[in-house]
C-alpha cells in the first residue's frame, strides 16, 4: 500500500475509533493478522462458548479456522453436512453465547455498525444476547456517514454477497441494488447500532487493510 494512502487510511481510524470509544463501544487498530488473532485471544478464553456470523472478512484473516482450532466450544453454523434445522438450533444457542465473531457492511465515523441481513440472525446477536461481540473490519467499510454506508451496501456488499451465494436477485446479475421483490434477496433487516449501554460488550478490530465486502 502507498505510504501516503496508508497514512490516510491510519487517520480514518483513528477518527472511527476516537467516536466508537465515545459510543461505549470499544475501538482497536490492529496492525497485523497476527495482532488480530492474540486481541481475540484476550478478548475470549479458552474453553468459552463461541458463535459468528457469516463473514468473509473471518475467513479471510484465518479467524474462523481459529475458532475451529479446538480451543473454543465452537457453534459452528457451516460445518459440512449441517441440516436447516441444526442451524436453526445453532443460531438459536448462539444467544447464550460468551463471544460472538462478526464483520459489519459499513461503519461510519461517527462510530456507527450499519448492517444489512438476509434472515436477521447476524444482526439479532449483535444486538442481544452473547456477553460480548467482536467485529473484524477492514478499513474500506469505513464510511463518512449513514447515508454513505446505505450507498455502499446497495453498490458493493448486497450484490458482490448476493453473488456470492449464487442468489437468484437482480443484483446479482447487473451489479447493484434493484431494490427487487426477489424471494432470494438479501436485504431484508437494516439496522444501526449507535451505542452501547454496556462498555464492556462491544469490540471493534480495524485493520488498515480491504477486507470483505
Amino acid at each position: 500500500m502507498d505510504l501516503n494512502v496508508c497514512w490516510s487510511n491510519e487517520k480514518k481510524i483513528e477518527r472511527t475509533i476516537e467516536a466508537l470509544n465515545k459510543n461505549n463501544i470499544n475501538g482497536y487498530y490492529i496492525k497485523s493478522r497476527e495482532e488480530l488473532l492474540e486481541k481475540v485471544c484476550d478478548l475470549v478464553s479458552e474453553g468459552e462458548t463461541v458463535s459468528c456470523g457469516g463473514s468473509a472478512t473471518l475467513t479471510e484473516t484465518g479467524l474462523l479456522d481459529h475458532l475451529r482450532s479446538g480451543r473454543y466450544n465452537f457453534l459452528d453454523r457451516a460445518i459440512k453436512g449441517i441440516t436447516k434445522e441444526e442451524m436453526k438450533e445453532v443460531h438459536r444457542k448462539t444467544f447464550s453465547a460468551d463471544a460472538f465473531l462478526t464483520s459489519t457492511n459499513a461503519l461510519t465515523e461517527a462510530g456507527e455498525l450499519f448492517n444489512v441481513d438476509g434472515g436477521g440472525n447476524r444482526i439479532a446477536a449483535m444486538l442481544f444476547g452473547p456477553d460480548k461481540v467482536i467485529v473484524v473490519c477492514g478499513v474500506n467499510k469505513i464510511v463518512k456517514n449513514i447515508e454513505e454506508a446505505v450507498e455502499r451496501n446497495k453498490r458493493v456488499s448486497a450484490p458482490i454477497n448476493a453473488k456470492r451465494l449464487n442468489r437468484n436477485t437482480p443484483c446479482a446479475k447487473v451489479g447493484y441494488c434493484m431494490n427487487c421483490s426477489s424471494n432470494d434477496r438479501i436485504c431484508n433487516e437494516y439496522t444501526v447500532i449507535k451505542r452501547q449501554g454496556d462498555s464492556t460488550r462491544m469490540h471493534v478490530l480495524i485493520l488498515n487493510e480491504s477486507l470483505g465486502f
